[in-house]
């Protein structure tokens, strides 16, 4: 492997913001500091004059190549981990999720098999699809022999993933002596149904009532269930993609009370509001959109803002999972029921909340490495080796070019996506060289 010395650029890691270099060796950070370049003969020099030196993003929250009846998500693991890591993300984690009456095992041997081909380092999360006697007795044999320690729940769409609230306290009972944690999309499943059932019978089909489907309630109902079912059980509760102020500040609650629980939310619910479901708007430009939870009111939007400033929000994913706009999503166009949900960001993640949080000033840059790679790296159980610059650890490093201005399009993208929520989104700041292990496997052109 290559020795890379990388100099003169601002090293943010931790709580430190400072002047440094760092000396890389066989995929390793040697030393990072004020460095004698003397003593580093024969290394290749990448000057990093005027830049930040971050740690590699760490997505712990992205769904590539899902299948759904509509089709796979339109990003395979090549095209997304490319698209990852001309935004600075280096590590990503998806998901097995098993169809009912499949062995997790099984589910999962296969999903290793479609991961292989990502140019990013990846993991997975083990997905609950059901549950009876068979699946739970698979749990721990998975955990021993995979090392699997994260497992997701989705408490919505009950009908074909889905579990109720006593299966998931199950789960929790097996997972935490075994030192695991859950995942939980957090959606009351029966309110959903319900209220989506009511709309159809009332005509009321257009994709923009998928966001009057699933209001605010069904998902602080959900929270305020896990909370609980985590004090319960002492099951580490990792809550993904918050999306209400009301979410937030349970989470901040519980973590108050010494309950067990993390926080993730999501660009789109920090830059988005619920005037993209307009229904005055055409049903076409609504599709992208629909994605659940939705994206909610101004006031849900500052207040995850708050959170993500407080540490009530630990990590901020992208639940990266598009699907494209034609043959895809407008096959639901006449029922929202039918449109896939879902949408992409894997590549704007840092971009983004560099733009909108650092710039303004509503989080350091010391809180945004956190959010998007010390704090998943650490809670995923990789925080010895990732997601900080320290000797020792991985050479996964962003040289980031703080003042560059782009646009966000469609035209642009990296991902196979036919649409794009961020249209037109200004952005300053992107990564300018990403290194995996020490090598570079991306580099801006221009």
């Amino acid at each position: 492997m290559n020795s890379i010395l990388i100099i003169n650029g601002t090293v943010i890691s931790g709580n430190q913001k400072q002047k440094a270099d760092i000396a890389i060796r066989d995929g390793k950070i040697v030393s990072c500091g004020n460095l004698d370049l003397a003593s580093y003969s024969g290394y290749q020099i990448l000057d990093a004059s005027g830049k930040y030196i971050i740690p590699g993003g760490f997505d712990p929250h992205v769904h590539l190549a899902l299948p759904t009846p509509a089709g796979n998500s339109c990003d395979d693991f090549l095209s997304g981990s490319q698209a990852a890591l001309s935004g600075g993300t280096t590590s990503i984690m998806d998901f097995v999720t098993p169809i009912r009456g499949q062995s997790l095992s099984d589910a999962l041997i296969k999903r290793k098999i479609e991961a292989k081909s990502s140019l990013a380092c990846w993991d997975l999360h083990l997905g609950i699809s059901e549950w009876n006697p068979a699946i739970a007795a698979e749990i721990l044999p998975c955990m021993e022999k995979f090392g699997v320690t994260s497992f997701k729940a989705y408490l919505a769409y009950r009908e074909t993933i889905g579990i109720g609230y006593h299966e998931l306290k199950e789960l929790m009972y097996i997972v935490k002596p075994a030192n695991g944690m859950v995942m939980v999309h957090c959606e009351d499943g029966e309110m959903v149904s319900r209220m989506q059932k009511n709309l159809l019978n009332e005509g009321k089909v257009r994709p923009a009532y998928h966001a009057r489907s699933r209001p605010p309630e069904t998902e602080i109902r959900a929270i305020e269930k896990v909370i609980e079912l985590s004090d319960q059980t002492g099951c580490p509760a990792y809550i993904v993609h918050i999306s209400t102020r009301r979410g937030a500040e349970m989470v901040a609650a519980a973590k108050k009370s010494g309950i067990p629980v993390y926080g993730e939310t999501c660009p789109h619910y920090l830059l988005l509001d619920d005037s993209v479901y307009d229904l005055k708007q055409s049903d076409r430009d609504v599709l992208p959109f629909v994605f659940s939870p939705p994206v909610r009111k101004k006031n849900d939007q500052q207040g995850l803002w708050e959170a993500v400033a407080n540490g009530s929000i630990d990590v901020v994913s992208t639940d990266h999972c598009p699907f494209n706009l034609h043959g895809q999503k407008d096959k639901g166009i006449s029922d929202f029921t039918k449109i896939p949900n879902g949408t992409g960001g894997i590549e704007h993640r840092l971009t983004l909340l560099y733009t909108y949080g650092v710039l303004t000033h509503q989080i350091s840059l010391n809180q945004f490495v956190a959010l998007v790679s010390a704090n998943p790296a650490r809670i995923f159980g990789f925080g010895n080796h990732k997601g900080k610059l320290e000797p020792g650890y991985d050479a996964d490093i962003v040289v980031w070019d703080p003042v560059c201005e782009t646009t966000i399009s469609v035209q642009t993208h990296r991902s196979n996506c036919d649409s794009e929520i961020y249209e037109g989104f200004h952005t300053q700041g992107r990564a300018e060289k990403v290194l995996i292990g020490g090598e570079i496997k991306f580099q801006q052109n221009d």
